[in-house]
């Protein structure tokens, strides 16, 4: 057997909880930073679609971290990626989305599928000997389920840790219990996270975490994990030649980097610019305008007279424009936040956008476009009115009802579906190509 087709062996540890809010990232975190602090190289993964954890835990762990999906992303792009981290990592983790039931395919389905052992964290607030019911549901639920023991979160103090083990079954292991501590919480707005380059304090939040880490079981490393080889398909240099200008600040932000590394695998060559700080458009064959929080910096983008001009000249000469969500919602006459303020836009795509107080948009969806496949999500709080017809709609993950639309308009493509590049690298090379 080839040497590249041996399995590799990692300690790994799986990091989910009952729902979401319960502490996920901020321990998982801790846990990256922890090990790192101790001289380990730590790869740290997300489960499901997600851009504001991953940039919370590259922090943490000093390294990229990619998403884990068996839909989004593919068992293969999974196994690959576990793989080539079991070659270079001390210590592999992934952290769940949701609860670790939730979802087609959950969190439980990808541990299973890799045999890696699993570590709910439980918020322990306002409970005491139940905790011990629900730990028990989980470990219970899904026999054959690789299990770790289970972590007591936002815990009050020693007796409320008692209390909390008081009932709990002999066979199943507390890692410890994690006293609630205001300086080490995340801080959160509507779409879920702050963003990392947004906490002043990130730095101290994640040490203090790894601190509180430091003195529990949890700090040992997990037990090895094998991960087995995946063959992949090269990718064909189907960008070769072209220049593709990536708009890159906090209101654009939201990138998979196994996105921007399929650009790169495709031949393309990537530039980054800023709208927030109206910098002209690198010259480029194409542009991509990621999401992003562009609701919250109106007034920046309304007076980014450069970034227009020259986006405005770029599609006037017919060349790609691919906008995903907030990039789309940048492209439109106006948009208005939450608190009723509108600013104007890029005037681009005719419309407008008004976030609400709840979601419009949520789930795995994927979307056909000539012929080829692109899978990928929406997540989003704004509602769209515009006369454009959609070009096409994409089609959810599971249930009848129809997708997000997808609007062709001129060289412009745009959707609130966030697509996950590396799914079909073909596809991808279709949007970008001019």
């Amino acid at each position: 057997m080839p040497e590249q087709a041996k399995a590799r062996s990692c300690p790994a540890l799986f990091l989910t909880a009952p729902a979401s809010h319960q502490g996920k990232t901020t321990l998982t975190a801790g846990l990256a930073r922890h090990h790192r602090n101790l001289g380990r190289t730590v790869h740290v993964f997300k489960t499901g679609p997600d851009f504001l954890d991953p940039y919370i835990l590259e922090r943490a762990s000093g390294n990229a971290v990619y998403s884990l999906d068996l839909w989004m992303t593919g068992e293969a792009d999974c196994r690959r990626r576990l793989y080539d981290a079991a070659g270079r990592a001390d210590l592999i983790l992934i952290e769940g989305s949701m609860g670790l039931f939730d979802g087609t395919p959950s969190s439980a389905d990808l541990a299973a599928t890799f045999g890696v052992p699993v570590l709910p964290v439980i918020d322990a607030s306002g409970m005491a000997q139940t905790f011990a019911a629900v730990a028990h549901g989980l470990s219970s639920f899904r026999p054959g389920l690789p299990f770790h023991g289970v972590l007591a979160n936002r815990v009050a103090g020693t007796r409320h840790a008692e209390m909390l083990l008081e009932m709990l079954p002999p066979q199943l292991r507390c890692v410890g219990s994690v006293i609630r501590d205001d300086a080490m919480t995340l801080p959160e707005r509507h779409l879920g996270l702050v963003q990392a380059q947004e906490i002043d304090d990130l730095e101290q939040r994640i040490e203090t975490a790894a601190a509180r880490i430091a003195v529990t079981p949890l700090a040992e490393l997990p037990p090895q994990v094998a991960f087995a080889a995946a063959t992949i398909e090269p990718v064909p240099p189907l960008l070769a030649g072209v220049k593709i200008a990536i708009a890159r600040d906090k209101a654009f932000s939201f990138v998979y980097p196994a996105n921007l590394e399929l650009l790169t695998a495709l031949g393309a060559e990537i530039a980054f610019f800023s709208p927030l700080a109206d910098e002209p458009l690198p010259v480029a064959d194409a542009v991509y305008l990621p999401g992003g929080y562009p609701e919250l910096h109106l007034d920046a983008l309304s007076r980014s007279g450069v970034t227009r001009a020259t986006l405005h000249a770029h599609v006037a000469a017919g060349k790609p424009l691919v906008a995903e969500c907030g990039g789309m919602l940048y492209l439109l006459d106006s948009l208005t936040d939450n608190a009723g303020v509108s600013g104007a836009m890029l005037g681009l795509l005719p419309g407008h956008a008004t976030l609400q107080g709840r979601l419009a948009g949520l789930g795995l969806q994927s979307v056909e476009l000539d012929g080829e496949t692109l899978r990928g999500h929406t997540f989003h709080y704004s509602s769209l009115q515009t006369p454009l017809v959609p070009h096409t709609h994409a089609r959810r993950a599971s249930g009848p009802a129809t997708g997000e639309a997808l609007y062709r308009h001129g060289s412009i493509a745009a959707s609130y579906l966030h697509c996950y590049f590396p799914s079909n690298p073909r596809a991808t090379a279709r949007l970008f190509q001019p």
